[in-house]
């Protein structure tokens, strides 16, 4: 994370490398957090495959 006081990065290649590290760290979160979503949707979708295939035809509506 960047320091609370902008001024303590006066050095530019250190400020880089600080926020290059960053980013990795929040693309690395990121594919974490698509991951568990597609998990998720997986689950949604099997879930609700289930209970189509289990309702009589007559209870889509209830």
């Amino acid at each position: 994370m960047m320091p609370r006081d902008a001024h303590q990065h006066s050095d530019p290649a250190a400020a880089c490398v600080s926020l290059a590290a960053e980013a990795a760290l929040l693309e690395a979160r990121l594919q974490m957090l698509q991951e568990a979503i597609d998990t998720v949707d997986t689950r949604i979708k099997s879930v609700s495959d289930a209970l189509r295939h289990t309702r009589p035809a007559g209870a889509a509506g209830c």
